[in-house]
């Protein structure tokens, strides 16, 4: 169980649910935010084939709404790099991935690469030299769980990660 109360129960439990629920979310809310930048692309590149020759106010005006379109997106591309965790795909490189999430498959990976078997988030902890108090391993453990839920990271036992079959090394996909 990944809470640390000396009690665990209803809370622990709780909390652990919500965790779950959140990262059930972030998916969702990732593959919504990929769908809607899809829809956008596709809607300039509509807009630019179907214009006609000569410039006119409607083109204008089109073109004035897909950059309002885009910079209300911003926001979120802005927060790309924290948070945002695509979901693994054959082919993928780990490039797509927040540089801390890759630092954590880069740790995996070089552990079972050694023959040491899946790692504790006590363990990437002390080996990213933080310190290891609750905070520090907490927000590990919840991107942690964020690969597996994503699937470029496995939990073949509670609280103990590897990186998942069929996930390459840093340079490409599968």
């Amino acid at each position: 169980m990944s809470c640390r109360r000396p009690s665990g129960g209803r809370g622990c439990r709780r909390v652990d649910g919500l965790r779950e629920e959140a990262d059930r979310i972030q998916a969702e809310l990732a593959a919504a935010e990929l769908e809607w930048q899809e829809w956008v692309i596709a809607r300039r590149r509509a807009g630019t084939v179907l214009a006609p020759a000569g410039s006119s106010t409607a083109e204008a005006e089109v073109t004035e709404d897909l950059r309002d379109t885009d910079a209300q997106s911003v926001p979120g591309d802005a927060a790309k790099p924290k948070s945002q965790v695509p979901v693994w795909c054959q082919g993928l490189a780990w490039s797509a991935l927040p540089v801390d999430y890759q630092r954590i498959l880069t740790a995996l990976a070089d552990r079972a690469r050694l023959g040491q078997g899946p790692m504790t988030c006590q363990e990437m902890t002390a080996v990213f030299g933080m310190d290891v108090v609750p905070a520090q391993v907490e927000a590990l453990r919840s991107k942690a769980k964020r690969l597996v839920a994503r699937g470029w990271a496995a939990e073949p036992a509670p609280g103990r990660f590897t990186a998942a079959a069929g996930v390459a090394g840093p340079g490409g996909g599968s």
